[in-house]
């Protein structure tokens, strides 16, 4: 039997942070209605045998949701902003670093 599991994935954005990759997720549930899942993944190394894993932590987020989440992610986000430094961090692609070599 072939394996479907992968027939309500709707849209993926990833985004590499530092030593994290954070992937967006939409999916569909079986009755059409869309959610999110947010997943981040670290790579780690396993002490005991010497070999890399990718540990994962998944959210599911559901559209009744979506604007209290939004609210208190800005809300938090702007907190550490308006109370800290926050170094951001720039990742160029490589079409961008060839495009800057031409400037």
């Amino acid at each position: 039997m072939e394996n479907n599991n992968n027939m309500h994935d709707i849209f993926s954005k990833s985004v590499r942070a530092g030593k994290r990759t954070y992937f967006f997720d939409v999916k569909e549930t079986k009755s059409g209605e869309y959610y999110i899942t947010l997943t981040e993944s670290k790579k780690r190394l396993n002490g005991e045998n010497g070999k890399f894993f990718y540990e994962k932590h998944k959210l599911f987020l559901y559209k009744e949701d979506f604007e209290k989440f939004a609210e208190g992610l800005t809300g938090v986000i702007d907190y550490i902003k308006e109370h800290q430094e926050v170094e951001e961090r720039v990742n160029i692609s490589y079409d961008e670093q060839s495009e800057n070599k031409q400037d």
